[in-house]
Protein backbone atom coordinates (compact mmCIF):
# COMPACT_ATOMS: atom_id res chain seq x y z
CA UNK A 1 0.00 0.00 0.00
CA UNK A 2 1.39 3.05 -1.07
CA UNK A 3 1.03 7.02 -0.40
CA UNK A 4 -1.66 7.02 -3.19
CA UNK A 5 -3.56 4.55 -2.57
CA UNK A 6 -3.89 6.19 0.82
CA UNK A 7 -5.29 9.43 -0.18
CA UNK A 8 -8.38 9.67 -1.28
CA UNK A 9 -9.73 7.07 1.56
CA UNK A 10 -8.04 9.24 3.83
CA UNK A 11 -10.11 12.09 2.35
CA UNK A 12 -13.43 10.52 2.64
CA UNK A 13 -12.56 9.80 6.17
CA UNK A 14 -11.82 13.14 7.14
CA UNK A 15 -14.53 14.74 4.96
CA UNK A 16 -16.80 12.18 7.67
CA UNK A 17 -15.18 13.41 10.88
CA UNK A 18 -14.76 16.88 10.35
CA UNK A 19 -17.66 18.52 8.37
CA UNK A 20 -16.30 22.08 7.50
CA UNK A 21 -12.52 21.79 6.37
CA UNK A 22 -10.05 22.50 3.72
CA UNK A 23 -7.32 20.42 2.81
CA UNK A 24 -3.74 22.24 1.21
CA UNK A 25 -1.34 19.61 0.08
CA UNK A 26 2.69 19.64 0.38
CA UNK A 27 2.64 22.70 2.73
CA UNK A 28 6.66 23.81 3.04
CA UNK A 29 6.69 23.95 6.80
CA UNK A 30 10.43 24.62 8.60
CA UNK A 31 12.68 21.69 7.08
CA UNK A 32 9.81 19.97 5.85
CA UNK A 33 6.76 19.66 3.43
CA UNK A 34 3.40 18.60 5.25
CA UNK A 35 1.58 15.82 2.89
CA UNK A 36 -1.12 17.49 4.24
CA UNK A 37 -2.91 20.53 6.05
CA UNK A 38 -6.31 21.10 7.09
CA UNK A 39 -8.28 24.02 8.04
CA UNK A 40 -11.09 23.30 10.58
CA UNK A 41 -12.73 26.17 12.44
CA UNK A 42 -10.87 24.98 15.85
CA UNK A 43 -7.32 25.62 13.72
CA UNK A 44 -4.58 24.29 11.42
CA UNK A 45 -4.37 20.06 11.89
CA UNK A 46 -1.24 18.32 10.24
CA UNK A 47 -0.89 15.05 8.75
CA UNK A 48 2.29 13.04 8.20
CA UNK A 49 1.61 9.89 5.80
CA UNK A 50 3.81 7.00 6.25
CA UNK A 51 2.47 4.36 3.92
CA UNK A 52 3.53 0.71 4.06
CA UNK A 53 6.77 1.27 1.73
CA UNK A 54 8.12 4.52 3.86
CA UNK A 55 10.59 4.24 6.90
CA UNK A 56 10.78 6.36 9.38
CA UNK A 57 13.88 7.91 8.84
CA UNK A 58 12.54 11.86 8.31
CA UNK A 59 10.29 11.43 10.76
CA UNK A 60 12.04 12.88 14.21
CA UNK A 61 12.27 16.33 11.83
CA UNK A 62 9.25 16.10 10.94
CA UNK A 63 7.31 15.40 14.03
CA UNK A 64 9.19 18.53 15.08
CA UNK A 65 8.15 20.82 12.12
CA UNK A 66 4.75 20.16 12.19
CA UNK A 67 4.52 20.95 15.87
CA UNK A 68 5.73 24.28 15.07
CA UNK A 69 2.73 25.28 12.75
CA UNK A 70 -0.28 23.09 13.56
CA UNK A 71 -2.48 22.70 16.68
CA UNK A 72 -3.00 18.76 16.18
CA UNK A 73 -1.28 16.12 14.33
CA UNK A 74 -1.72 12.75 12.76
CA UNK A 75 0.24 10.58 11.53
CA UNK A 76 -1.36 8.56 9.03
CA UNK A 77 0.46 4.70 8.98
CA UNK A 78 -0.23 1.78 6.60
CA UNK A 79 -0.55 -1.18 8.20
CA UNK A 80 2.88 -2.68 8.52
CA UNK A 81 3.58 0.46 10.85
CA UNK A 82 0.41 -0.15 13.44
CA UNK A 83 2.81 -2.04 16.09
CA UNK A 84 5.67 0.10 15.96
CA UNK A 85 4.31 3.75 15.00
CA UNK A 86 3.19 4.76 18.27
CA UNK A 87 7.29 4.57 19.55
CA UNK A 88 8.15 7.15 17.00
CA UNK A 89 5.92 10.04 17.20
CA UNK A 90 5.15 12.23 20.22
CA UNK A 91 2.18 11.30 22.41
CA UNK A 92 0.35 14.24 21.91
CA UNK A 93 -0.14 13.02 18.08
CA UNK A 94 -3.12 11.16 16.67
CA UNK A 95 -2.62 7.72 15.17
CA UNK A 96 -4.85 6.53 11.94
CA UNK A 97 -4.20 3.70 10.40
CA UNK A 98 -5.08 2.58 7.19
CA UNK A 99 -5.84 -0.86 6.17
CA UNK A 100 -6.59 -3.24 3.06
CA UNK A 101 -10.22 -5.74 3.37
CA UNK A 102 -11.85 -6.91 0.61
CA UNK A 103 -10.19 -4.53 -1.58
CA UNK A 104 -11.04 -1.61 -0.10
CA UNK A 105 -8.48 0.30 2.39
CA UNK A 106 -10.32 1.56 5.44
CA UNK A 107 -9.19 4.33 8.19
CA UNK A 108 -9.57 3.49 11.55
CA UNK A 109 -8.64 5.83 14.31
CA UNK A 110 -6.16 4.49 16.56
CA UNK A 111 -5.29 7.04 18.76
CA UNK A 112 -7.21 10.74 19.25
CA UNK A 113 -4.59 13.91 18.80
CA UNK A 114 -4.28 16.00 21.89
CA UNK A 115 -3.69 20.30 21.89
CA UNK A 116 0.22 20.72 20.61
CA UNK A 117 1.19 23.16 23.12
CA UNK A 118 4.38 23.60 21.38
CA UNK A 119 2.30 25.54 18.12
CA UNK A 120 3.28 28.83 17.67
CA UNK A 121 0.71 31.57 16.22
CA UNK A 122 3.97 33.62 14.68
CA UNK A 123 4.50 30.45 12.46
CA UNK A 124 1.11 29.82 11.14
CA UNK A 125 0.78 33.24 9.81
CA UNK A 126 3.48 32.94 7.87
CA UNK A 127 1.15 30.87 5.36
CA UNK A 128 -1.43 33.95 4.66
CA UNK A 129 -0.52 35.72 1.67
CA UNK A 130 -0.08 39.73 1.80
CA UNK A 131 -3.89 40.06 0.59
CA UNK A 132 -4.88 38.08 3.31
CA UNK A 133 -2.79 40.28 6.01
CA UNK A 134 -4.37 42.95 4.40
CA UNK A 135 -7.68 41.45 4.67
CA UNK A 136 -7.19 41.01 8.20
CA UNK A 137 -6.02 45.00 9.14
CA UNK A 138 -8.93 45.96 7.48
CA UNK A 139 -11.34 44.37 9.94
CA UNK A 140 -9.24 45.65 12.76
CA UNK A 141 -9.32 49.25 11.45
CA UNK A 142 -6.17 48.93 11.59
CA UNK A 143 -3.52 51.32 9.01
CA UNK A 144 -2.25 49.41 5.75
CA UNK A 145 1.35 49.81 6.32
CA UNK A 146 1.51 50.27 2.67
CA UNK A 147 5.53 50.07 1.34
CA UNK A 148 6.14 48.02 4.76
CA UNK A 149 7.08 44.17 4.24
CA UNK A 150 5.45 41.12 4.86
CA UNK A 151 6.50 40.31 8.08
CA UNK A 152 6.04 43.75 9.35
CA UNK A 153 2.42 43.86 8.49
CA UNK A 154 2.71 40.35 10.40
CA UNK A 155 4.30 41.48 13.66
CA UNK A 156 1.56 44.08 14.17
CA UNK A 157 -1.00 41.66 13.30
CA UNK A 158 0.55 40.08 16.26
CA UNK A 159 1.37 42.56 18.48
CA UNK A 160 -2.07 44.78 17.72
CA UNK A 161 -4.56 41.55 17.88
CA UNK A 162 -6.14 39.24 20.69
CA UNK A 163 -4.49 36.01 19.44
CA UNK A 164 -7.94 33.77 19.87
CA UNK A 165 -9.00 36.43 17.58
CA UNK A 166 -6.19 36.41 15.07
CA UNK A 167 -6.28 32.68 14.75
CA UNK A 168 -9.92 32.75 14.05
CA UNK A 169 -9.46 35.24 11.53
CA UNK A 170 -6.40 33.61 9.88
CA UNK A 171 -8.96 30.56 9.58
CA UNK A 172 -11.81 32.10 7.88
CA UNK A 173 -9.32 33.81 5.32
CA UNK A 174 -7.95 30.41 4.50
CA UNK A 175 -11.01 28.78 4.15
CA UNK A 176 -12.08 31.47 1.63
CA UNK A 177 -9.03 31.62 -0.39
CA UNK A 178 -9.57 31.75 -3.61
CA UNK A 179 -6.35 30.20 -5.66
CA UNK A 180 -7.53 31.27 -9.48
CA UNK A 181 -8.61 34.70 -8.52
CA UNK A 182 -4.74 35.13 -6.64
CA UNK A 183 -3.31 33.81 -10.08
CA UNK A 184 -5.24 36.19 -12.57
CA UNK A 185 -4.53 39.17 -10.50
CA UNK A 186 -0.82 37.96 -10.26
CA UNK A 187 -0.58 37.57 -14.25
CA UNK A 188 -2.22 40.99 -14.95
CA UNK A 189 0.04 42.37 -12.14
CA UNK A 190 2.86 40.53 -14.11
CA UNK A 191 1.72 41.88 -17.39
CA UNK A 192 0.99 45.18 -16.56
CA UNK A 193 4.64 45.56 -15.24
CA UNK A 194 5.80 44.35 -18.42
CA UNK A 195 7.29 41.24 -16.67
CA UNK A 196 7.01 37.53 -18.33
CA UNK A 197 3.87 35.50 -17.36
CA UNK A 198 5.23 32.77 -15.79
CA UNK A 199 3.70 29.31 -16.56
CA UNK A 200 1.12 27.89 -13.93
CA UNK A 201 2.45 25.50 -11.77
CA UNK A 202 -0.17 22.04 -11.66
CA UNK A 203 -2.86 23.21 -9.69
CA UNK A 204 -2.58 21.56 -6.00
CA UNK A 205 -6.01 19.68 -4.55
CA UNK A 206 -7.54 20.71 -2.28
CA UNK A 207 -10.80 19.73 -0.51
CA UNK A 208 -13.54 22.08 1.04
CA UNK A 209 -16.84 20.88 2.59
CA UNK A 210 -19.62 23.80 4.56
Amino acid sequence: MYDADIREPLFDYLDEVYIKNRIFEEKIMGRSRADLVMIVEQGFIGLEIKSDADTYERLKTQTGDYDKFCDFNYIVAGQSHKKHVAEHVPDWWGILIASEKDGKILIQLEREPQKNLKCRLEQQIKWLWRTELNSILEKNSLPKYTGKSKKFVQDKLLEKINPQILKGQMVNELFERDYEEWLKSYAEYRKAKNLPVRKRRKKRRYYYRK
